[in-house]
């Protein structure tokens, strides 16, 4: 029979056995030709490994000699597969933050499937021991189990806005010592590899059709040395695993119970499967029977274990929990009792957890009949199928002038080259400059610096990319990515700069700009931030500051009153705080005496004394406007004794000249100067010479009402209306509305307005 020029012989090098398959794909189906298998005669392969490459060699180029006359044809090219037991799988989660919100594009999403693996190869060589840290691993899949969108899981980021992406990824990694062990052994058959695939991969792809694998299901290649695990879900695997214990385990316990050698065991254990009793020979030479009961009660503990150790590895590669169904695949599933026992660990019902042969080659074609199918040919038909689905093989490439060997599934590109040469994640993508970070009162804040220019990347000499396709014997060079300038900021842009507190002074609102405070030192909004600033915006002007941002002059003759209490230059003026500056009597020696005017002594003998005239001009600079959004006062807020700075011209807005002059002027014109003589305590004098009292300077008691109670003003030849708050008990300090009201006579009342006897007083909080 003539077959087709383009057969594919796939070789599954086992560790009981060699089978070698060789076929061909028409349409959708796979034509399977001829098919010969050889045991090791020695156990030149323990748990997948290969120990001696030269006899596994001779048993490779026996089974392709016996294909070769089978189907009359030289075979040069061949498939084969990594056992599952060499792969080293690792899940890690990562996330990326953008400075802003944007939108998320296909670049971002390839940098955190790539920061991922990176993420993986880093957490698998810190958990390593030293002797695994010398071995060289190559990357030979990923599967993305979930992104996640501002911390919620998304089936796919592109094309959403986000201010953060994150994604959990399973990478699967193989040693290059066990992949040049079967290339050397290939080769000594003299056979080239085609293609290379993992064995996980080629069983599933024939045990788990692709419309099953949206469903959660795990697929364990239950062969001599290990058994190899492999999950679906959501449409794709999702992860891979193994455990060091297979049918061997199970033979080896059969040597123990029956005493004889391991092939003899082996044959045993075959022969229990399709018959009641076993017949054979000890290694005494006896003929022995056994009942395959007893055989599978001596074996049971060896299932039992077996069973508990693909349980829970299943477990853990799927998040802790059970999967909905198990397929079975290899001869050393075929043991009676297996299955029956991982379903219950997995607490699943028998029906679950199935052996899957023939029901799964409903596409496979069988040229002999006489081939026996069942499970034990999964994985040979996979590995052949696996040429068709991807191109996997080793390929090496110049990296920046080094040699690069790489795994190639037909999708490498530039990106799996500079991992495998380890050129940096960072060096391939735009880098940030350095972050500056600060403080503004109190809290910590980082601004992100600016971004660099991409790696220039060449491929043969050609611009390119870092998906660009690349292939065996490739020339790459990769100019690493530049550093952006360093973030840079100045006390004008942030946000909190610009706001601005009211206070009112003599009756009038102003509107004062909030000062900067840079490690102590006042600031204009022109410094730029440096590492480590802690910037407090102050909440408070001084009395000082007021006067120079207001532009006046102020008498050095002048008392200053902030809510009702003496002043000084330094004292600290809050937002909504009055402040009332007046032209009475002050000695230098009082300057500092207590703000209570009840607290002011009474003198005898001639002093100067200095008042304001009341003009149209004072009245009409300093008109009282109602603010509806006043603050309280706090009596107990913290203020810094440091602050001592000025005004800076740039940064506040400029009052208006014209009035604050006129007013200073007018204040400045409207003093007069007399001399008078203290009269002591009976001095009062009645309301119709009160007036003339005054006026003549003589010190006098004046009776006012105040909230409908007599009070006594005394000690001065004048009272204003602030005098008043020196002799009530009515306390400023703790608000107990959103401000004061004052009246007098009827009228609203000025803190400057002068008072007679009898004058009817109404001071009270608004609520």
């Amino acid at each position: 029979m003539k077959y087709p020029e383009n057969l594919v012989f796939g070789l599954d090098i086992g560790t009981r056995s060699i089978v070698g398959t060789v076929g061909y794909k028409q349409g959708d189906l796979f034509y399977v030709v001829a098919q010969r298998a050889r045991e090791h005669e020695t156990r030149a392969m323990l748990d997948g490994q290969i120990h001696d490459i030269a006899k596994v060699g001779d048993t490779i180029r026996y089974v392709k000699e016996e294909l070769e006359e089978a189907i009359g044809q030289k075979l040069s090219d061949v498939c084969i597969a990594a056992a599952g037991r060499v792969l080293r799988t690792v899940q890690v989660s990562v996330e990326e933050e953008f400075q802003q919100e944007r939108s998320v594009i296909d670049e971002d999403i390839f940098s955190l499937n790539t920061q991922g693996i990176e993420a993986a190869y880093n957490k698998f060589t810190d958990e390593a021991d030293e002797a695994t840290r010398q071995m060289n691993f190559y990357c030979v899949g990923y599967s993305v189990v979930r992104y996640y969108l501002n911390g919620y899981q998304m089936g796919n980021l592109e094309g959403h806005n986000a201010r953060k992406i994150g994604c959990e990824l399973i990478a699967t990694f193989l040693p290059d010592d066990v992949v040049d062990g079967l290339y050397k052994a290939v080769a000594l058959a003299e056979l080239n590899v085609a293609n290379i695939t993992l064995e996980p991969i080629a069983a599933i792809s024939l045990a788990i059709p692709e419309m099953y694998r949206m469903l959660n299901i795990a697929l364990v290649d239950v062969g001599a040395g290990t058994s190899d695990i492999s999950i679906t879900k959501d449409g794709t695997i999702v992860a891979f695993g193994m455990i060091p214990k297979a049918g061997d385990a199970i033979t080896e316990a059969v040597c123990q119970h029956c005493l004889v050698d391991f092939n003899t065991a082996d044959q045993i254990k075959k022969d229990s499967e399709d018959h009641e009793t076993v017949t054979y020979h000890d290694i005494i030479g006896l003929e022995q029977t056994i009942k395959t009961d007893d055989l599978l009660a001596a074996v049971n503990p060896v299932i039992e274990d077996m069973a508990d150790q693909v349980a829970a590895r299943i477990k853990e590669l799927n998040g802790g929990k059970s999967v909905s169904a198990v397929f079975v695949v290899g001869g050393g599933g075929r043991m009676k009792g297996y299955t029956e026992a991982l379903a219950g660990r997995l607490e699943l019902v028998p029906e679950r957890v199935a052996i899957r042969g023939r029901e799964v080659m409903s596409k496979v074609v069988f040229h002999h009949e006489d081939l026996t199918v069942d499970s034990l040919i999964v994985t040979p038909i996979g590995i052949c199928l696996s040429y068709y689905d991807q191109s996997n093989n080793f390929i090496y490439v110049s990296f920046n002038g080094r040699s690069v060997k790489l795994y190639d599934n037909g999708k490498t590109s530039v990106i799996d080259a500079a991992m495998q040469a380890q050129f940096s994640n960072e060096d391939l993508f735009p880098k940030r400059g350095k972050p500056l970070n600060y403080s503004v009162n109190g809290i910590a804040r980082m601004l992100r610096g600016e971004p660099g220019e991409s790696a220039q990347i060449f491929v043969n000499g050609n611009a390119a990319d870092i998906h660009t396709p690349i292939k065996d014997k490739d020339q790459i060079k990769v100019v690493e990515s530049t550093e952006g300038a360093p973030a840079h900021m100045e006390i004008g842009q942030i946000p909190e700069y610009g706001s601005t507190m009211d206070i009112i002074v003599n009756g009038q609102t102003i509107s004062l700009p909030k000062f900067a405070s840079v490690n102590g030192e006042l600031q204009s909004k022109y410094y730029e931030i440096q590492p480590g600033d802690q910037i407090h915006m102050l909440d408070y002007y001084t009395v000082r500051q007021v006067v120079e941002f207001m532009d006046v002059i102020l008498n050095p003759q002048m008392n200053v009153y902030v809510n009702n209490k003496r002043a000084d230059d330094d004292t600290p003026i809050y937002a909504n705080f009055e402040v009332v500056w007046t032209l009475e009597e002050i000695r230098p020696e009082d300057y500092s005496a207590p703000a209570d005017y009840s607290s002011l002594p009474d003198e005898e003998g001639e002093v100067e004394y200095k008042r304001p005239v009341e003009s149209a001009s004072y009245e009409t600079a300093y008109a009282k406007e109602e603010d509806e959004n006043a603050i309280p006062y706090d009596a107990d807020a913290e203020v810094d004794p440091t602050y001592r700075g000025g005004s800076e011209a740039d940064d506040m807005a400029e009052p208006d000249e014209s009035s604050a002059e006129h007013a200073a002027g007018d204040v400045n014109a409207g003093e007069k100067t007399g001399t008078a003589t203290a009269g002591g305590e009976d001095n009062a004098a009645p309301a119709s010479d009160a007036s003339s009292l005054a006026a003549a300077g003589i010190v006098h008691d004046v009776k006012v009402n105040v909230n409908g109670q007599d009070v006594i003003l005394s000690g001065k030849s004048s009272y204003v209306f602030v005098d008043v708050f020196g002799a009530i008990d009515f306390d400023l300090s703790t608000p107990r509305g959103k401000g004061v009201v004052t009246s007098l006579n009827g009228k609203p009342a000025q803190y400057l307005e002068n008072l007679n006897e009898g004058d009817v007083i109404d001071i009270h909080w608004e609520t």
